[in-house]
């Protein structure tokens, strides 16, 4: 069974700074794309940025120049730093990550329980 564990979240002042941490544990064959996601209140679930195993990287315009992915394949992790934060960027932030375990056939999407990001002054 794979776990993902997001770590970070909390209350932050406009402008400033968060990181966000995510790993995967479990029976792990390889991890494909990792990404964060985020949602608020009454709206999709949307994409935020998306890393694959090269480290390839893809953002939502709106976080653009502000975000930055990163990721390690040996630990199984991806972490998202997140600066100049803006009231916007409040909401539920979740990891997502398409796994391949022993006994599938084919990469599997898994989700973290999310984290809640609160840009307020």
């Amino acid at each position: 069974q794979v776990q993902l564990v997001e770590s970070g979240g909390g209350l932050v002042q406009p402008g400033g700074s968060m990181r966000l941490s995510c790993k995967a544990s479990g029976n792990i064959l390889t991890i494909a794309n990792m990404a964060w996601h985020r949602q608020t209140s009454g709206e999709e679930r949307k994409l935020v940025a998306l890393i694959d195993r090269a480290g390839r990287t893809t953002y939502a315009d709106s976080v653009k120049g502000r975000f930055t992915i990163t990721r390690d394949n040996g630990e199984n992790t991806v972490d998202l730093e997140m600066n100049d934060l803006k009231f916007e960027d409040t909401a539920f932030y979740f990891c997502n990550a398409y796994i391949l375990s022993p006994r599938q056939a084919q990469l599997q999407s898994d989700w973290g329980q999310g984290t809640q990001i609160i840009v307020s002054s």
